[in-house]
């Protein structure tokens, strides 16, 4: 079956559970359109989903702040995800933090210099709890006004002078002239013995978390503390950052405008997320309920 625009909806046959009991989704290039709107369809598809029993879990790489698209749209699902996996937080307490899963700031500081003789022109900015830090060369993000800048070294040393010593969630590290995947790969052959490294951004931005932690990973813990197998929960995606999530869910939807690699791995595909391809799939599992 195809959209209007022609891009492919799930069809009858689509793998879906006979009773999901859990929902996660990616935010940007899966939920939000591409303007950062959450649609009025999509809302409506996830007051209902938890209205039959099925919780709703955000899982995006963006930090607690900036979770502003979707606070104002939660129901009970007031759980996110966020930093790739580095925090759990509550939007219905303000994006309260209720676990983190920190990056060691030695670590962090060893990923920096291999990526630096790896790739010369690296530049890098350090997430924390507390808020963002970058270094002088590092294109800033407009959200982020008043973050400071200084050195990755003064960033990261103990206990953290640039930081104010607030714990490390992720480490970002761009390049201006490599490939996005080009440079993904370049990173975790001189650094993924150290740390969990991938990306979301078009650009060659890698987003660098402690060894182990991912989307998937926090998922699972969750999911864990609520009873919840792996074959109960429905996963959508976009990005390299989303693969882990994708394949250790029961069943897993990639966007139309998603990754080639996420579109090989996901068990289903969907409409774009301009096409409210996550509020399809779950009218769809409604419908079979």
């Amino acid at each position: 079956m195809t959209s209007p625009s022609g891009s492919k909806t799930p069809s009858d046959d689509s793998p879906l559970p006979a009773r999901p009991r859990l929902i996660a989704t990616d935010l940007d290039g899966t939920l939000l359109h591409d303007d950062k709107s959450v649609s009025d369809r999509t809302v409506k598809a996830l007051a209902a989903a938890e209205e039959a029993g099925i919780e709703v879990f955000f899982v995006t790489g963006r930090p607690a702040r900036w979770m502003g698209v979707v606070s104002d749209h939660v129901h009970g699902h007031g759980m996110a995800i966020c930093a790739n996996g580095a925090a759990v937080v509550d939007l219905h307490a303000d994006g309260k933090l209720i676990q983190d899963r920190t990056l060691d700031r030695a670590v962090a500081l060893d990923v920096v210099r291999a990526l630096r003789d790896a790739a010369p022109g690296t530049s890098c900015a350090v997430e924390t709890s507390t808020g963002i830090h970058y270094e002088p060369s590092y294109p800033r993000f407009e959200d982020d006004p008043g973050a400071s800048l200084d050195t990755a070294e003064e960033l990261l040393r103990e206990p953290g002078a640039g930081a104010a010593g607030a714990p490390v969630l992720k480490l970002l590290a761009h390049h201006p002239e490599l490939t996005p995947d080009g440079f993904l790969a370049l990173a975790r052959t001189v650094a993924g013995d150290r740390a969990t490294i991938t990306r979301s951004s078009p650009t060659a931005l890698l987003e660098i978390s402690g060894l182990g932690v991912s989307k998937a990973s926090t998922l699972a813990l969750c999911c864990a503390e609520r009873g919840v197998s792996s074959d109960e929960v429905v996963a959508f995606g976009d990005m390299p950052n989303d693969l882990e999530m994708l394949t250790w869910a029961g069943t897993s939807y990639a966007m139309a405008n998603a990754h080639p690699d996420v579109l090989a791995a996901a068990s289903g595909h969907t409409a774009t997320n301009n096409e409210d391809g996550v509020a399809l799939v779950i009218e769809q599992i409604l419908a079979r309920l």
